[in-house]
């Protein structure tokens, strides 16, 4: 997502992306893009099923 920058993944980067990219499950998916929010890596947006995560530079 990084090399990609701001306008890298259109749409952002959602669970069903990161378990396409990584072969994780989908619990491991939302652990790890949560987690990477937590951290401030990766910025919400939206909410619910339709959450997607983009990435936070400042």
């Amino acid at each position: 997502m990084f090399d990609k920058g701001v306008d890298g993944f259109e749409g952002g980067m959602t669970a069903k992306k990161y378990i396409s990219l990584t072969k994780t499950s989908k619990a491991t998916a939302t652990r790890d893009l949560q987690d990477m929010a937590s951290k401030g890596i990766l910025k919400p947006q939206g909410g619910g099923r339709s959450v997607h995560y983009e990435l936070k530079f400042t």
